[in-house]
C-alpha cells in the first residue's frame, strides 16, 4: 500500500475508484449464470488453499495483534467454504423463479458498486467471503479496510484481484483502498449503491447517514442462559469453546451467563473444569478497571485487552489466576450504565448472574440487551422445550442459540443452520434494516415481471363467513 498522502482530493480519489468499478461491473453484468458459478469457485478453492490461509492467519495476527493463529486459519476455511458451499447453486443471472398461479417471473439483478467496511478483527476472512458474494451476484465492490487491518486487507484482495486476472475475468470488480482515512471511507459509502458495513457502532452509524442505502450490523452483546434442565457439562465445554474462539475477538462470543439459582454452584464448578477462573468479589472493581478504564466518564474499552491472551488481562488488572485459566468470570448483579460489566466486552472476561427461573433469565437478557447488544444474539442451555421456546419468545434478539456454543455458530457452521456470514443483522432493536446474516440475496435486487391471470372475485360469505365479524 502507499503512504498516506497528507493532501489530496478524497473525492476524486475515490471517484477513480468508483469509475474502474462501474467499467469492470458492466463487463461482469453481461457474464453468464456458468462464468459467474466458475469465478466464484475459483475464489472459494484458491483462497482456502493450505498455504493461503495460513499466510493470511500469520499476517492477520502479526499486523492487528488480535485473536490468535489457529482460530485465524479455521475461520478462514470453515467461513469460505462454507458460504461457498450454500451459494454455489443460486441462480443470480436472468429469470430465477416462476410463480405461475401468479403470472410472476423473479428476474435478479446486480445492485452496482458496493461499498464494503472491513473490521481489524477479521481482516483476513471478511474479504474473501465479501467477493464471494459480489463476483457470484455480478457486482463490483470497494473494500475500506481497518487502519489496524489495512496490510492484511489489501494483500487478501490483490491477491483475488490476481485470481481474475488469470481467469480473464476484470479485477476492479474487487478493489481495496491504498489509503486508509475517515474521509475516504465516506466518499465511498456516498459514492457507493449499497453499503456494507461490518464493524463498531460508530462505523454503522456512519453508514446509515451516508445517504446510501445500506446494511449495518449491530453490537454484538451475547448472553447465554443456563436452567435447571441442563447438562451442564456440555453446556460449559461449549461456553469455553464460544468464549475463548479467536481469543474473543468476534461480537458472538459469550459475554454473560445468566445461570438458575438451583444449579448454579454446579454449574460454576462445571466451568471451571473447562479452565474458568471465579474472580473474587475484591477483584471485582479491578477486572472493571481493566476492561472500561475511564468509567464512569464513558465506557470505551481497553484496547489493550480485547482479544488479547489471559495473562495480559491478569496483568492490566493486578490479579493473579491459575496456570491454565482459559478465561475469567466475574459475578455482577445489575444491568445498564451503572454496571459496565453488563455490556460487550471483546475479551475473555465472562459476567456472570443468577437468576430465579426463566422469567428471570429472559428479563435479564433483556436487560442487559437494552444497554448494549440489542437484537444481535443470546442463547439457553436447556433440555426443557417450554423454557426453550418461551426464552426464543420473549427476549430482544435475532438469533437464539439451543445448546449451542453461540460464537461458533452464529455466523455459519456445519452443526447448525445460521447462514454463513460474517455480518449479522440485528433488527430494529439493534436500528438495523434486517434481522437476518447478510447473505448473497442482499447483494441484488429483484424485477418482478408480471403477466396477466384470472383470479375469482370471493363473495362477503366467502372472504369473511369463517371470520366471525359478519353479523
Amino acid at each position: 500500500m502507499s503512504e498516506e498522502r497528507q493532501e489530496m482530493n478524497y473525492e476524486e480519489y475515490v471517484a477513480a475508484y468508483v469509475e474502474r468499478a462501474r467499467k469492470a461491473q458492466a463487463v461482469i453484468n453481461r457474464y453468464t449464470q456458468e462464468q459467474v458459478d466458475h469465478l466464484t469457485a475459483v475464489l472459494a478453492y484458491e483462497m482456502t488453499r493450505p498455504e493461503i490461509e495460513h499466510e493470511l492467519a500469520k499476517m492477520a495476527l502479526e499486523e492487528t495483534e488480535l485473536g490468535d493463529y489457529d482460530s485465524k486459519v479455521a475461520k478462514i476455511e470453515k467461513k469460505v467454504k462454507g458460504m461457498f458451499m450454500e451459494i454455489k447453486h443460486e441462480k443470480t443471472v436472468g429469470v430465477v423463479e416462476e410463480i405461475p398461479e401468479r403470472g410472476m417471473r423473479r428476474i435478479k439483478k446486480p445492485v452496482g458498486v458496493i461499498g464494503s467496511l472491513i473490521p481489524s478483527t477479521q481482516p483476513e476472512m471478511i474479504p474473501i467471503t465479501t467477493a464471494l458474494c459480489t463476483v457470484k451476484s455480478r457486482n463490483a465492490v470497494i473494500m475500506s479496510p481497518h487502519p489496524r487491518g489495512k496490510k492484511t486487507t489489501y494483500h487478501t484482495v490483490e491477491l483475488m484481484r490476481g485470481l481474475l486476472k488469470k481467469h480473464g475475468a476484470p479485477e476492479d470488480i474487487l478493489q481495496c483502498v491504498d489509503v486508509v482515512k475517515v474521509p475516504i471511507t465516506n466518499e465511498i459509502m456516498k459514492q457507493s449503491d449499497l453499503v456494507i458495513a461490518t464493524g463498531g457502532a460508530g462505523m454503522v452509524k456512519a453508514a446509515y447517514s451516508s445517504g446510501t442505502p445500506a446494511y449495518g450490523v449491530g453490537a454484538g452483546n451475547a448472553i447465554m442462559a443456563i436452567d435447571d434442565s441442563a447438562d451442564l457439562k456440555d453446556a460449559a465445554h461449549k461456553i469455553m469453546l464460544s468464549k475463548t474462539g479467536d481469543l474473543a475477538a468476534g461480537c458472538s462470543c459469550d459475554n454473560a451467563l445468566v445461570i438458575f439459582e438451583s444449579v448454579y454452584n454446579e454449574a460454576i464448578a462445571a466451568l471451571k473444569a473447562e479452565g474458568g477462573y471465579l474472580c473474587k468479589p475484591e477483584e471485582h472493581d479491578k477486572i472493571q478497571k481493566a476492561i472500561f478504564p475511564e468509567w464512569p466518564a464513558n465506557h470505551n474499552l481497553n484496547r489493550d485487552i480485547v482479544a488479547k491472551p489471559i495473562n495480559v488481562i491478569a496483568g492490566i488488572a493486578g490479579i493473579e489466576v491459575p496456570e491454565g485459566t482459559r478465561f475469567i468470570m466475574v459475578e455482577e448483579t445489575g444491568s445498564g450504565v451503572n454496571y459496565p460489566l453488563s455490556g460487550e466486552k471483546l475479551c475473555m472476561v465472562l459476567t456472570v448472574y443468577k437468576c430465579r427461573d426463566i422469567d428471570g433469565a429472559i428479563a435479564r437478557v433483556n436487560a442487559n440487551h437494552a444497554y448494549s447488544g440489542a437484537g444481535h444474539s443470546c442463547g439457553i442451555y436447556s433440555n426443557n422445550q417450554d423454557n426453550i421456546l418461551k426464552f426464543a419468545l420473549e427476549t430482544h434478539t435475532s438469533r437464539v442459540n439451543n445448546n449451542l456454543p453461540n460464537s461458533v455458530v452464529n455466523t455459519g457452521d456445519w452443526n447448525a443452520g445460521h447462514p454463513f456470514s460474517p455480518s449479522l443483522g440485528c433488527g430494529t432493536w439493534g436500528g438495523n434494516i434486517t434481522s437476518e446474516n447478510i447473505q448473497l440475496k442482499h447483494y441484488m435486487n429483484d424485477t418482478w415481471l408480471a403477466t396477466g391471470i384470472c383470479r375469482p372475485v370471493p363473495t362477503d360469505d366467502e372472504l369473511f363467513g369463517d371470520t366471525g365479524v359478519m353479523g
